[in-house]
């Protein structure tokens, strides 16, 4: 991210997040937010670090030339929805529409760090989310601090480490970004259990709660991977952190938690947008030359379920192959993804 960042929004512009993949010190200017989203937690703890290789792989080696193409305005208007109200947002699509992207381009743009990345699967649970407790490697330091008569440093901190949504939910200045990633493949229950920390913000860690009366202050491990102090095992946050959940439709989600999000659903993306998506990765030559796959590569997504990751394999490949083999390698390469197999 550039060290020099552009001015605040400007004035009757309530737009936060604008879209231009060019870095800005708007979130200075976001309002306080509505009094049923106010949260007090603290003391406030240093901001996360700055945005790390995954932001690059997700944005491109020539991310600024994002500012080619500006999202909808529907989009740019649900993203300050929720950044207005403390709001998840939901975001919903076809496989490579963008959706994890999304997380990636706002942190960047207002320069709120490091997203912090929570992928779904079918056993996630909410404390894979919030901490991870390591009882059994307390357990045999124990044994063997017993055995040789020494005693370890650091007490029960040094076996419990935030994850991605606990870490998010620490009292921060400014919001972090967290992305909750293809919630469709979770669990049944997990939707569920997310809505009361969502709702209040805080959460608990009971093996800390049980010795706040004689440890009230222990120092853990963040997702980040620095040292944070907790006060009597719990956590609350300041600034909401910007909470991208994203699904691919593979399953509804309870009416509870449908309420509680902002809903953003995109949807096929157009020439100019993948010209853009292909300029951001792979250069403007390559944009180009490869301009007749991504017509190509339109036609077909028309009937058949395609990615744009897809897309830019194909043009990456076949921009080094010799032309006789060129349309045959990006057949294969873009194969419908919902064909039997």
């Amino acid at each position: 991210m550039t060290d020099d960042l552009t001015d605040a929004t400007p004035a009757g512009e309530w737009l936060i997040y604008r879209g231009t993949g060019e870095p800005h010190s708007g979130i200075d200017g976001l309002p306080e937010p509505p009094p049923w989203r106010d949260f007090d937690g603290g003391p406030l703890v240093e901001a996360g670090p700055g945005p790390d290789s995954s932001s690059a792989r997700r944005l491109g080696a020539y991310r600024h030339m994002a500012e080619l193409h500006r999202p909808s305005p529907e989009e740019l208007e649900l993203v300050n929805a929720a950044l207005y109200l403390r709001r998840p947002l939901l975001v919903t699509g076809s496989p490579g529409t963008g959706k994890s992207t999304l997380a990636h381009a706002v942190a960047y743009e207002l320069g709120l760090g490091r997203v912090l990345h929570w992928p779904i699967v079918s056993r996630s649970a909410l404390q894979d989310g919030l901490y991870r407790y390591d009882a059994i490697g307390r357990l045999q330091d124990t044994q063997i601090a017993a055995n040789s008569g020494k005693v370890l440093p650091g007490g029960i901190g040094r076996y419990i480490r935030l994850g991605p949504l606990g870490t998010a939910l620490l009292p921060t200045a400014k919001p972090r970004v967290l992305l909750i990633d293809e919630l469709d493949k979770s669990d049944i229950d997990l939707p569920n259990d997310l809505l009361n920390v969502m709702e209040e913000g805080e959460y608990g860690i009971p093996e800390l709660e049980r010795l706040a009366d004689r440890e009230p202050e222990v120092d853990v491990l963040t997702d980040d991977g620095t040292r944070v102090t907790l006060h009597e095992g719990r956590i609350r946050c300041r600034a909401f952190p910007f909470v991208v959940l994203t699904s691919n439709g593979e399953r509804d989600f309870p009416p509870p938690l449908l309420r509680r999000c902002i809903h953003l659903e995109l949807g096929r993306p157009d020439h100019e947008r993948l010209s853009t998506v292909v300029r951001a990765h792979l250069g403007e030559e390559a944009a180009t030359v490869g301009d007749d796959l991504v017509k190509r590569f339109l036609e077909r997504s028309r009937g058949e379920l395609l990615a744009t990751d897809q897309l830019l394999n194909a043009i990456y490949l076949t921009h080094h192959a010799a032309p006789p083999t060129r349309s045959r390698l990006a057949d294969m390469l873009i194969q419908r993804l919902d064909r039997p197999r």
